[in-house]
């Protein structure tokens, strides 16, 4: 215990729930691998043990990303709170490079009509995803000891501070990750004492716009809408056009049952079904061909796992700061997972979201890690003996 203490400081402890997260994000980014691998179009089935390349960069991915996580619990949690305001600016100048006219697409080529990643060579780098960190850490910050977010005035601020990532990222067009800013926003501001009343009305009058921002999505979006209710009304006439990656995912994870099949017959339906982004995006359906419904359900509990772990670190956690960086930290991913394996059952439009630790892709898969890391981080320190109580608040107030 001398030798935690004398590396992590004297209010470090290993008696933290937050380790279920690290345990959760092990087992899951080691199961994305293995899915990966068997989705893997190029992958020779007469030399087993031999991993597909984008598996092996995938492991190369989560080594990196494990390691992102060290570095991140290691120091004191506080010390990201002076870097939160830098590192936010420098991630909103990334998304300004990624939508400015004139930028080389050497640097920035879109994909899928979707301008949101930065060619480095050998990896790209996807503002959006370090963005998510960048905002939680600058919402925390600014809620910290705060009493104005308790009414509606003050509310807009924090308003605000979501309404710039979310527009950036909208304009490249990237509908999926705009929409988990405003959730983890409302978690945040929940768990840093916001009226229930205040945010209710939010929610129901943005409920209530919603059918006024459809003029404004592209055409291809909307058309992800409508394939949707028509393959929920089991109509197929667009099932082979933009409607064939939501019906062949539903496809799979039906064909899949209860247990899933063998690993040769999956990988053969997986790869002459030609489900298009099955190492991304449609991961899921993968992982439920291959191991059935049990092995879906086996996944959401690891999530739920490192969803306890973060909150039960959260609940310990005295210190305000560190509580909403849990909290965001905890919406985004939530969110994330819950938008990802809705579009791979057919219940939401396919609108390009990862599954954190599982899908391929470094810049998600760092991110997550150091989400991970950041929950450690708050998890293994105690809050100072005189702390000030946090977003405790008295009637009138």
């Amino acid at each position: 215990m001398k030798i935690v203490k004398s590396i992590l400081g004297r209010d470090a402890t290993l008696l933290t729930p937050a380790w279920l997260c690290v345990l959760a994000a092990a087992l899951l980014s080691l199961a994305g691998v293995y899915a990966i691998d068997v989705g893997a179009a190029d992958r020779v089935l007469e030399t087993p043990g031999q991993l597909a390349p984008l598996a092996l960069k995938q492991m190369i991915f989560v080594a990196v990303g494990a390691l992102a996580a060290c570095l991140v619990a290691l120091p004191h949690y506080r010390v990201f709170r002076y870097l939160a305001w830098p590192v936010a600016l420098a991630c909103i100048a990334l998304l300004v490079v990624l939508i400015a006219p004139g930028v080389p697409a050497a640097l920035v080529t879109p994909r899928n009509g979707v301008r949101g990643w930065i060619d480095l060579g050998p990896v790209d780098l996807q503002p959006g995803e370090l963005t998510k960190i960048a905002y939680v850490l600058v919402v925390a910050d600014y809620l910290r000891y705060r009493t104005t977010h308790r009414t509606i005035a003050g509310l807009i601020w924090p308003g605000l501070l979501c309404a710039v990532p979310v527009g950036l990222i909208f304009l490249q067009p990237d509908l999926g990750m705009a929409m988990l800013f405003v959730p983890a926003m409302f978690a945040m501001l929940i768990a840093a004492g916001a009226k229930l009343k205040h945010m209710t009305a939010i929610v129901l009058i943005g409920l209530c716009a919603i059918p006024a921002m459809y003029p404004f999505l592209k055409p291809y979006q909307q058309q992800r809408i409508v394939s949707m209710f028509a393959q929920l009304r089991g109509e197929r006439h667009m099932t082979e056009d933009i409607g064939y990656q939501a019906y062949t995912a539903a496809t799979l994870v039906g064909a899949g049952g209860a247990a899933g099949y063998p690993e040769a017959k999956s990988r053969a339906v997986i790869k002459y079904n030609a489900l298009p982004e099955r190492h991304n995006d449609m991961i899921f359906a993968v992982i439920v061909n291959r191991w059935g419904l049990l092995g879906g359900l086996v996944v959401m509990a690891l999530y739920l796992v490192w969803f306890a772990g973060a909150l039960l670190a959260a609940a310990v956690s005295r210190e305000p700061f560190g509580r909403i960086v849990i909290v965001g930290c905890t919406a985004f991913m939530a969110v994330q997972v819950f938008i990802n394996t809705s579009m791979v059952v057919g219940i939401a439009p396919i609108i390009g979201l990862t599954l954190p630790f599982v899908s391929y892709g470094g810049s998600s898969m760092l991110t997550a890690w150091v989400m991970t890391g950041l929950v450690l981080a708050v998890g293994i320190r105690r809050a100072p003996r005189f702390t000030r109580h946090s977003f405790e608040f008295g009637e009138g107030q």
